[in-house]
């Protein structure tokens, strides 16, 4: 049997099986107070310092937070104007559940774009909105890759407007680049994979097809002013470091969650699935998008682990670069094409409904570990330690839960973000010394490859002029000092009180080796 015939509709190409796939993708999100994202707490914190900072003296004492342009500001910037009206928490839920469905709908319009009707096998792809990097709380990219995904799919369909397109994408790339720049690049990746595929479809030679498709996105080389101009997302250290094997590691993670052969049987089949739509007679891609995403798998696999003081720069296009591929795949023959269409529908709905189990116990133990911060006196600063593991599948999840706390309490924590050109927070403690941010809050496992202060070294060590607290989360109690009081204690959290004494105060912020 042939491909449908010209006019003829199937149940998957019908706009009510896009709104209802739209939807679900939101299921996950829709009962957990808050979302929970590894790194998401952390970012609440920050929205509730941004929102709050000008009305309130508690938190003045602790945080300083001054606006300008960066390539990092997605979710912050429409977080704000809802954080004044209903609180960080509630804000930063209603914009993150907006980012799966925007990724849906993405990867629905590019396949379209691409060729004309959804494709059979794209609601394999669907899934992937909750990929890894969503998974460890990184929105503003998350968000980044979702508008992304909807620029691309209107760059394409404007491929013959392309004066027009050009003016249009002058303000759209830089939308792409201020929400965040990996997104913004990612982007640029992608619409010149797709226009040189189109320019040599159309008969044009390497070299001109090159030029053409360069010179067609030069105007989304507009967002490098703001970044040569001082804007830039980084910390001013241009080094890089690459983690070769790690790139393994994130093709195993496209659906890392909780189970670990549950979710590498599902990465192994969508693997599966791209090398038989590349391979099998049977199935074919569309070249567009097979092109763009060749271009960003070219770009995932020379990209470092970390650059400009970030980390995990490739991973973040892992799940896009694959998604893309997925929703190029067309069947030749009717009856595969209802048979992948049913099997990818069926793979989504099966990924939401464990997605969501994982999300109500995850969010349970959030909010468990948080609990203790009604113990802490609003405005206190606290010194968290929280055990990081390096060999556990299940995404850990309470390594910022504490920033909970900062929107709860407006309290001081090292956990907060304050690197120069990534974030605009930071904080006014320059005596904490090595606690002072993140990551200093973490405690590795013994053994860990990137193994920083252990704990007993950290509770002897920390400023006690600085720190009125200390919270221990999820780690054995080492001896401790004897100016530490226990508090509380709810699951995996131990909070404590720093007692004054008369003994000789500790070096401020000394890490001992």
């Amino acid at each position: 049997m042939s491909e449908p015939r010209k006019g003829e509709v199937r149940w998957w190409e019908r706009r009510w099986f896009a709104l209802a796939a739209v939807l679900l993708s939101a299921v996950p999100l829709l009962w957990p107070t808050v979302p929970p994202l590894t790194d998401l707490p952390g970012h609440i914190g920050r929205y509730h310092i941004a929102a709050q900072l000008g009305d309130s003296a508690l938190l003045r004492q602790h945080w300083d937070y001054r606006w300008r342009l960066i390539g990092n500001l997605g979710v912050d910037l429409a977080v704000l104007p809802l954080a004044r009206m209903f609180g960080a928490v509630l804000a930063a839920k209603l914009v993150v559940l907006a980012i799966p469905p925007l990724t849906v709908a993405g990867l629905i319009l590019v396949s379209r774009a691409s060729g004309g009707r959804l494709a059979p096998a794209a609601p394999f792809a669907f899934p992937l909105a909750y990929g890894f990097p969503f998974q460890f709380g990184f929105v503003n990219f998350a968000l980044s890759a979702a508008l992304a995904l909807l620029a691309l799919a209107l760059w394409m369909r404007m491929q013959r407007a392309v004066g027009m397109r050009a003016l249009l994408f002058v303000p759209i790339a830089l939308l792409l680049w201020v929400a965040h720049c990996f997104g913004w690049a990612m982007f640029c990746l992608f619409a010149f994979g797709a226009d040189l595929a189109a320019l040599r479809a159309n008969g044009r030679g390497w070299g001109e097809a090159i030029l053409r498709t360069g010179l067609r996105c030069l105007p989304l080389t507009v967002s490098l002013v703001p970044m040569l101009g001082g804007g830039g997302s980084g910390d001013g250290r241009l080094g890089a470091s690459w983690e070769w094997l790690a790139k393994l590691q994130w093709l195993a993670s496209l659906l890392r969650e909780q189970w670990q052969s549950y979710d590498l049987i599902c990465a192994v089949l969508l693997l599966a699935l791209v090398w038989l739509g590349l391979r099998s007679a049977a199935l074919r891609v569309d070249r567009p998008l097979a092109w763009a995403a060749g271009i960003g798998a070219v770009a995932w696999l020379v990209l470092p682990y970390r650059l400009l003081g970030g980390a995990y720069v490739d991973m973040r296009m892992t799940p896009y670069v694959v998604a893309l591929l997925i929703v190029a795949i067309r069947a030749q023959d009717r009856r595969i094409a209802n048979a992948l269409a049913l099997a990818g529908t069926f793979f989504f709905l099966l990924r939401m409904a464990t997605t969501t189990w994982v999300f109500l116990g995850a969010a349970a133990a959030q909010e468990q570990a948080a609990a203790v911060a009604v113990r802490l006196p609003r405005g206190a600063a606290v010194l968290v330690a929280v055990r990081e593991p390096c060999r556990s599948w299940s995404v850990a999840r309470l390594a910022h839960v504490t920033g909970l706390a900062v929107a709860r309490r407006d309290v001081f924590e090292n956990g907060e973000w304050t690197l120069a050109g990534q974030q605009l927070l930071r904080d006014r403690h320059p005596r904490a010394g090595a606690y002072r941010a993140d990551p200093s809050q973490m405690i590795y496992d013994p053994g860990c490859a990137w193994n920083g202060h252990g704990l007993p070294a950290m509770l002897q060590t920390f400023d006690r002029g600085t720190f009125g607290y200390v919270w221990m989360i999820d780690l054995p109690a080492p001896p401790l000092p004897p100016d530490l009081v226990p508090v509380a204690r709810s699951g995996p959290s131990m909070l404590f009180r720093v007692a004054p004494t008369p003994h000789k105060r500790l070096p401020s912020g000394a890490l001992a080796h």
